[in-house]
């Protein structure tokens, strides 16, 4: 059956317009004012806004391996829930799919349970070790690559990733860590660890290899991609890169742009990994994304266990949800507030993630209706145990937020409301 959706703001190349959206089996078949379908299902949504469904280029579905924090249907429906109908699936997993054969499995996975569309990474080295390359050339179907969770400690293995990565057309996308600088640091290196007595994670551990990389990526012409900016100095090494003619883009988290080390208590819900840094870095950060320097905003939704996130700053693992917070939170604090616009946040959100990578979209007549309904009036207070996904561990706890979503379709099809 036709489905008109009926009055809505809906987002057009790059802007918003009061329009009607035709949908007829699976594809946006018309566009404007006054759509006549006379045998369509019609759905008033007046006051709501469309817009292209959500990308999530940093998402951890912890299966194969980890079912106990989360699955790919749960997570997927997660983020149905929120708007998303793509999510980049990180490899962190047990098997690793550092093979074909392991990637293969996965896949399976996702071709089974996944509620949207879920596009896995595959990992860099074997194992995430490190050690020896992932048989890169074997991994089709991987998105892009990755050993996120661990950084890749040698210059020589990533530039040898980077030539592979620019020899098959993929994105090497980088999670920066400088494993000699650590120290046993478990929250950002500033006032608040020095103040609680709190081992510290300085920003150079980040910082200093994404210098290198985009050293790396500039001698090979490969496609890079930095995962979870948190520093400022990461920021201004990216935006220079970028000056110098590197392909290079990168994401940041609703956490690090609104929370800063101020803020922090001791609860696990606190605990990731980067840190939440200074309010320095934070400020960068939002600059970062106001001029164009950070393109992308993902959640690194990482799931644990209640127990394991049980155990304070000190003793909890690093992670925390984000695919259900991330919209309502960024909407309240940053587009009510004044500090970006709605259009820019959907960019940041759908348009830019989607064409980094490599997927074809847009609310546009002719392709599949890929998209979500918001009520950016619905004002409520951020409840874990309401959440979808098995993880209940959020900084956001009991903030009040503006910005629902109410409806997700994917290919065509309706997956939440």
């Amino acid at each position: 059956m036709d489905l008109l959706l009926r009055g809505a703001n809906t987002y057009v190349a790059g802007g918003f317009v009061a329009a009607d959206l035709l949908i007829r089996d699976g594809i946006i078949a018309q566009i404007g004012q006054g759509v006549s379908a006379p045998d369509a299902q019609i759905i008033d949504l007046t006051g709501k806004y469309i817009f292209p469904g959500l990308v999530d280029v940093h998402v951890h579905l912890r299966e194969p391996g980890f079912s106990y924090k989360e699955t790919v249907s749960s997570g997927s429906s997660a983020a149905a829930a929120s708007g998303y109908t793509d999510v980049f699936a990180m490899p962190n997993l047990n098997p690793v799919p550092d093979s074909r054969e392991h990637l293969d499995a996965e896949c399976a996975i996702i071709q089974k349970d996944a509620v949207i569309r879920v596009h896995p990474y595959a990992t860099i080295t074997v194992g995430e070790q490190g050690q020896t390359l992932s048989d890169m050339r074997a991994m089709d179907a991987a998105a892009a690559f990755s050993d996120d969770g661990r950084g890749v400690q040698s210059e020589g293995m990533m530039r040898e990733a980077m030539q592979t990565a620019k020899a098959l057309g993929k994105l090497i996308a980088a999670h920066c860590e400088d494993n000699s600088l650590l120290n046993g640091g478990c929250i950002h290196q500033g006032d608040y660890a020095a103040a609680h007595g709190f081992p510290g994670i300085c920003s150079e551990s980040e910082y200093k290899p994404i210098i290198r990389d985009l050293a790396l990526a500039k001698e090979t012409g490969c496609r890079y991609h930095v995962c979870h900016v948190s520093a400022k100095e990461s920021v201004a090494a990216i935006r220079q890169a970028k000056k110098d003619g590197v392909d290079v883009t990168c994401e940041t988290c609703p956490h690090y742009l609104v929370l800063d080390d101020s803020m922090l208590i001791d609860d696990g819900r606190f605990k990731m990994n980067p840190p939440i840094r200074s309010t320095a870095d934070r400020a960068a950060l939002i600059e970062g994304i106001k001029d164009g320097t950070i393109e992308i905003i993902a959640t690194d939704h990482a799931p644990h266990s209640a127990e394991e996130k049980s155990k304070g700053l000190r003793g909890s693992l690093m992670g925390i949800t984000g695919l259900e917070t991330a919209f309502p939170i960024l909407y309240t604090e940053l587009v009510l507030k004044g500090v970006i616009s709605l259009e820019k946040l959907v960019a940041l959100m759908s348009d830019n993630p989607a064409q980094r990578f490599g997927l074809d979209r847009g609310i546009v007549e002719g392709k599949q209706a890929n998209l979500a309904v918001f009520d950016l009036d619905s004002e409520y207070t951020i409840d874990p145990a309401q959440f979808i996904s098995h993880g209940h561990a959020t900084p956001f706890e009991g903030r009040k937020v503006k910005g629902k979503c109410v409806m997700t379709f994917c290919g065509g099809r309706r997956v939440y409301g």
